[in-house]
């Protein structure tokens, strides 16, 4: 039966797994990576190699109310659905494959924000269709193509400006802000990104090998 989440106070459906079971944040002082689990984090950063600081119950109460998080959603929706609708003009099995892949990467990366800073959304706002026209005028896409003739390698290669874009507009943000909670966030957010760009750059390197 549906039960609130004592964190977030979030209304669960039965069996579905919110705030309460994540016990620990911990961050990279180095890069800002900002990690969530079940047990307190041992060794180094992963991405850096630097030390590692646990986050103890930080509370951001209404994280909408922080642009830098408003700005990793609506990034993340707006690459969900950019792949989307890509995915379903696709030209060829190959093209379709690639923008699958990416679809459900931008997906599982709205849930990991949704679970690290609470950003619940409605599925309803997943689900809605993007305005096309308005999506493809977007900053973040300007000068992306998704062609007929797109091969796999400029598909990623697409997929790579989206994911710099994205992490340079977190660290300019954190430029212009004082010390303190959303400059913070704001590096967090940058870290994310950057883990995401060398994913996708190590998914290159694949292709080329």
């Amino acid at each position: 039966m549906p039960s609130t989440c004592p964190k977030c106070r979030r209304t669960l459906e039965e069996d579905e797994i919110c705030c309460a079971q994540v016990r620990y944040s911990w961050r990279c002082k180095s890069c800002f990576k900002l990690t969530s689990g079940f047990a307190i984090p041992y060794g180094k950063c992963f991405m850096c190699g630097g030390e590692l600081e646990v986050i103890p119950g930080r509370d951001l109460g209404d994280s909408m109310r922080f642009r830098a998080i408003r700005d990793a959603v609506q990034f993340e929706l707006d690459s969900f659905h950019f792949y989307k609708m890509a995915r379903d003009k696709a030209a060829t099995p190959e093209q379709r494959a690639v923008l699958e892949r990416l679809y459900e990467a931008e997906l599982d990366h709205l849930h990991e924000l949704e679970e690290k800073y609470h950003a619940h959304l409605d599925r309803e706002v997943v689900d809605l269709s993007a305005d096309e026209t308005k999506l493809l005028s977007n900053w973040l896409f300007r000068g992306i193509r998704v062609a007929q003739d797109s091969g796999v390698r400029d598909l990623y290669q697409a997929a790579l400006e989206m994911e710099r874009r994205t992490r340079d507009h977190f660290h300019k943000l954190a430029r212009e802000l004082p010390e303190g909670l959303e400059r913070d966030l704001c590096e967090e957010l940058a870290a994310e990104e950057e883990e995401h760009v060398a994913l996708l750059e190590g998914e290159l390197e694949q292709l080329a090998s």
